[in-house]
């Protein structure tokens, strides 16, 4: 079963993940912040993962610059970032830090799973 990490300081949005994506047949680990992301990471896998941009401690955007900088075991790992911003500019920004793909929220359950189908196959 692949497995999905979301990186949302919303408890109530990693719910609603945790129900689209278990009811897609993923595993669901989920983080509050980029850095308990950054934690788990360092020693467990995951086939996606899932991000906010907006957290405490460690934004999306430190995340995803993070995790690409750490070498070869992260550089491939798809990492959509799932947010209420809409604006080119940060649209830009997540790209030019590795961002695989771009969703906005509220999200719709079957374009999520059809995202996540897209980059995990």
């Amino acid at each position: 079963m692949p497995k999905v990490l979301t990186v949302d300081d919303s408890r109530s949005m990693r719910a609603l993940l945790r129900m689209t994506l278990t009811g897609g047949g993923y595993e669901v680990i989920e983080a509050e912040d980029g850095q308990a992301a950054l934690d788990w990471l360092e020693a467990n896998e995951a086939d996606l993962v899932i991000t906010d941009i907006n957290m405490p401690r460690l934004d999306g955007f430190g995340f995803i610059e993070t995790l690409r900088a750490q070498g070869r075991r992260h550089v491939d790992r798809p990492v959509l970032v799932l947010t209420t911003e809409y604006s080119e500019e940060k649209r830009a920004r997540a790209r030019e830090v590795g961002a695989t793909g771009w969703l906005v929220k509220p999200f719709d359950p079957e374009r999520l799973l059809a995202a996540v189908r897209h980059v995990t196959h």
